[in-house]
């Protein structure tokens, strides 16, 4: 049995740990919402929401959120960004038994499906995906991330993260104004939302998966870890993760639990894959049919996502939901 196996095992593992607890942090925005509004009879509106962190769920939340980051962590040392990172769709499949369980949410027939649609995809992922998963030093750790290629996707981050916040911040501040329900910005500002988060929060997947490696390297061929190398890699990685996490738990109170964790999945998952194959080059190991295969399994992954996301609340403004039926 292959080192990519055991990568790939410890992966979906603690992608469902993942999925459970952001329902779970979910789950205490919601308690938190609930008990605002009972604070609030008879005393005209005037109260005080309690910190997040008073709720037993939240807190069990980020404890399973952090667990399951710790098994991802581990599983980058086994196998390749890329595969894993893709397999990380498994959240689609368990955030539909989450969202019926803990949210009392319906599951329609094209939600099962689509989940068997996402469940076949990965058959094909784990069947053509890359299953190799080179120990690198870290002076070529260090070169590729020189490298004009990766620099040059940095960059076209950095323009698509400054275009999504623009939109974002211009489409709050319009629907706040006038109070109308549009229909074009309630769709895309979820979106962006979840764009901007997934495009640098994703990038601790990168810096993860390169402590993983110096960590192997570290046991296999005692490498001293004590570096300029591991601490910049630490630091990043901390800097990058605690920004995902931010950005979750805001989303988390501002969307409904149905719509933005499947759409963080989403951009999370895109932006994972090709900084991974952007960075270490994984598409080279991949010849053009499997390539193609690889590709198209996502993409129809993806694309299963139209299926559950009717009728869902999208945006709070104040105290008022306001309801988008997306794609119909």
């Amino acid at each position: 049995m292959g080192e990519w196996v055991i990568g790939a095992f410890i992966n979906l593992v603690g992608s469902i740990a993942i999925n459970f607890g952001t329902n779970l942090l979910k789950l205490g925005h919601i308690e938190r919402e609930k008990h605002s509004t009972l604070d609030s009879d008879g005393t005209n509106g005037k109260h005080s929401l309690k910190p997040i962190v008073h709720y037993h769920s939240w807190r069990v939340g980020i404890l399973v959120f952090l667990l399951g980051n710790c098994l991802n962590f581990i599983s980058f040392g086994y196998a390749a960004q890329s595969l894993l990172a893709a397999l990380g769709s498994v959240q689609f499949v368990s955030n539909i038994a989450f969202s019926y369980f803990v949210f009392n949410k319906m599951v329609t027939v094209k939600v099962l499906v689509a989940t068997a649609f996402i469940v076949l995809g990965n058959i094909f992922l784990v069947s053509f995906g890359n299953h190799q998963s080179p120990v690198y030093t870290p002076e070529q750790l260090a070169e590729k991330y020189s490298n004009i290629t990766f620099l040059v996707y940095c960059l076209i981050l950095i323009f698509i993260v400054a275009i999504y916040h623009y939109i974002y911040r211009k489409g709050e501040n319009l629907l706040a104004v006038s109070g109308q329900d549009n229909r074009y910005w309630r769709m895309l500002l979820p979106f962006s939302y979840a764009i901007v988060s997934g495009a640098v929060g994703s990038f601790s997947v990168l810096f993860a998966k390169s402590l993983s490696n110096l960590l192997r390297l570290a046991m296999s061929n005692g490498y001293q870890l004590h570096s300029w190398f591991t601490y910049s890699m630490l630091l990043l990685f901390f800097s990058t993760a605690g920004f995902w996490m931010a950005r979750l738990n805001e989303g988390l109170s501002l969307f409904d639990a149905i719509l933005i964790v499947p759409m963080f999945q989403i951009a999370w998952t895109s932006f994972s894959i090709c900084t991974g194959f952007v960075y270490f080059q994984e598409y080279q190991v991949l010849c053009l049919s499997p390539f193609l295969k690889f590709g198209a399994t996502l993409s129809s992954r993806f694309n299963n996502f139209r299926s559950n996301v009717i009728h869902v609340p999208v945006f709070r403004i104040g105290s008022r939901k306001k309801y988008l039926s997306l794609f119909c």
